[in-house]
C-alpha cells in the first residue's frame, strides 16, 4: 500500500516537472501562427438571409461544366448517387415521409445558401476550398437546376441566391442567430 502511494506521488511529481504549466507552452515543431489574411480566408459564413455571402456570380450553364469536371466523379453526371464515393444530390422529392427517405438538395435542404456554404467549405472532396466564388455560385445554380428549383437560364449571386425558396424550407425550425437571441432577452 505504501509503495503504491509512493509510485503515485513520483508519477505526479514527474508530471509537474516534465509537463508545461500551460497548454499554450506546448510546442509540436510544425505549423505556424496564422496571419490575419489566413484567418479571414476561413471566415465563411453564408446565412439563410444571404448575410456573409461573398461577391461573385455563376450560371447554371457554367455550373454544369464545372460539375462535369470536378464533381461528377463522386456525384454522377446528374447528381445521382455514385457508390461508394458520393451522395445523391438530386431527386428524392416526396420521399421524406416514406420509410426510406432520400435526402437530397431538392427534397431535404431548407436553404439555397446552405448549398453554397457547403460547396465552398468542403468541395470538391479532393481539394476543398479550391473553387472560386464564381465557380461555387455556378455549381450551386447547377445543383438547384438539377432539382427543378431554378430555371436553366438562372444566374446566382449574393442577392439572388437567398431569394431561392427551397421545397423543404418549412420542414425545419427557423434558426435564431446569436445577435437575435441577445436582443430577445
Amino acid at each position: 500500500m505504501q509503495s503504491d502511494r509512493r509510485a503515485v506521488a513520483l508519477a505526479l511529481g514527474l508530471c509537474y516537472v516534465v509537463l508545461p504549466a500551460r497548454s499554450d507552452e506546448i510546442r509540436y515543431g510544425f505549423g505556424h501562427t496564422p496571419s490575419a489574411a489566413e484567418i479571414a480566408a476561413l471566415d465563411i459564413d453564408a446565412r439563410p438571409d444571404g448575410q456573409g455571402l461573398p461577391p461573385g456570380h455563376g450560371s447554371v450553364q457554367d455550373g454544369a461544366a464545372i460539375f462535369a469536371t470536378k464533381c461528377a466523379i463522386c456525384h454522377g453526371e446528374k447528381g445521382e448517387l455514385v457508390q461508394p464515393a458520393g451522395n445523391a444530390l438530386a431527386g428524392g422529392q416526396g420521399t421524406l415521409a416514406s420509410p426510406k427517405p432520400v435526402k437530397t438538395i431538392g427534397s431535404y435542404w431548407p436553404y439555397a445558401t446552405t448549398i453554397f456554404d457547403f460547396v465552398r467549405r468542403a468541395m470538391p472532396f479532393n481539394a476543398p476550398q479550391s473553387l472560386s466564388n464564381d465557380e461555387v455560385y455556378a455549381v450551386t445554380a447547377y445543383l438547384l437546376s438539377l432539382n427543378g428549383i431554378v430555371a436553366e437560364n438562372t444566374v446566382l449571386d449574393a442577392k439572388t441566391l437567398p431569394r431561392v425558396t427551397m421545397p423543404n424550407r418549412d420542414g425545419f425550425t427557423p434558426a435564431v442567430w446569436p445577435e437575435k437571441r441577445a436582443s430577445q432577452r
